[in-house]
């Protein structure tokens, strides 16, 4: 297997499994992720991603009921898990890098100890607007956009560091993942604008695409169709997630802003408490997923949000 995801999947002669992990929130030890990485490693992940959270702010009581503004990290730590699991399991990693929360020299020095650590993939989001905020706001000195993103990481593979005044800089060789929407991005004022954008992060250097999660393969097809016609021609993974609770009913549409299939919707309505929604998001995933393999998907990658006990049935299905 190849140090890059392109590479992998350029290789690869059948549809490959990958996955997501949440880095634990604070106070958490690694064994949370070695427990996740224990149940699915068996499948022979491609890749397993693993996310970046920015800083949160939040307000606490102080004496005389003032409230007292707080800046926390709750999911810190992805650079060395990042590190960690590549070096426990020898699984290819792809870290998130993420605009929000943090400066250009921060990410620089991000993407330097990956370097340092042999990893040479980032998936590059903006990142969500923060908890109460309906619109993104960068860090001071940092990316507005993730095409910004991608070209930073670009110019460090080029030698082109912050500090004009290095000598001999060092280039660096990352392969760069950006997010697609099979919805269209709820900022975006329609799909042609979304696509078009997509299309300027490909121009500026990355190598494939991962979708949000969806449950209506329609979607997905169609959005692969309007991508290739755009003539954004890399390769564009699916992104998967079980439906387990009937709360995520409501819960996953806001959130993602997705839409749930009618016919998912009546199925999920018909069941009697989460054990059979459960069993039903695993039907409904594993018939979606083979759907996606038939029509020659180059990766299945599955968000498991902490929970794969759902995503190790249908893999026993499929892969």
């Amino acid at each position: 297997m190849g140090k890059k995801v392109i590479e992998t999947i350029k290789n690869a002669d059948k549809t490959l499994f990958s996955f997501e992990l949440l880095p634990p929130p604070k106070g958490q030890g690694i064994e949370y992720i070695y427990k996740i990485m224990d149940s699915l490693i068996e499948f022979n992940p491609a890749y397993v991603n693993i996310t970046y959270h920015q800083e949160e702010v939040v307000y606490r009581k102080v004496k005389g009921n003032l409230l007292e503004r707080r800046v926390v990290w709750k999911r810190p730590g992805t650079v060395a898990i990042s590190a960690a699991i590549k070096y426990k399991y020898g699984v290819m990693v792809v870290p998130h890098l993420i605009c929000g929360g943090f400066t250009r020299e921060e990410t620089e020095n991000a993407l330097i100890d990956l370097n340092f650590l042999d990893i040479h993939n980032v998936l590059v989001v903006r990142g969500d607007p923060l908890p109460g905020s309906k619109v993104f706001i960068p860090e001071e000195g940092g990316h507005v956009h993730a095409i910004d993103l991608v070209k930073q990481v670009i110019d460090l593979n080029k030698g082109i560091y912050i500090d004009p005044e290095l000598i001999n800089p060092q280039p660096t060789d990352f392969s760069v993942g950006v997010a697609g929407y099979s919805e269209k991005h709820p900022e975006s004022p329609n799909f042609e604008s979304d696509i078009h954008f997509l299309k300027k992060k490909v121009e500026a250097g990355a190598e494939y695409i991962v979708t949000q999660m969806f449950f209506d393969n329609r979607k997905f097809f169609e959005f692969e169709k309007r991508c290739r016609e755009a003539g954004i021609n890399v390769p564009v993974i699916p992104g998967i997630k079980p439906v387990s609770t009937r709360k995520q009913l409501t819960y996953l549409p806001k959130t993602f802003n997705i839409d749930m299939p009618e016919d998912l919707v009546k199925e999920i309505l018909k069941c009697k408490n989460n054990e059979e929604v459960y069993e039903l998001g695993i039907e409904w995933g594993i018939r979606q997923v083979r759907e996606l393999m038939d029509h020659g998907v180059p990766v299945i990658h599955f968000y498991t949000m902490g929970r794969t006990d759902n995503v190790r049935r249908i893999a026993e299905e499929v892969f």
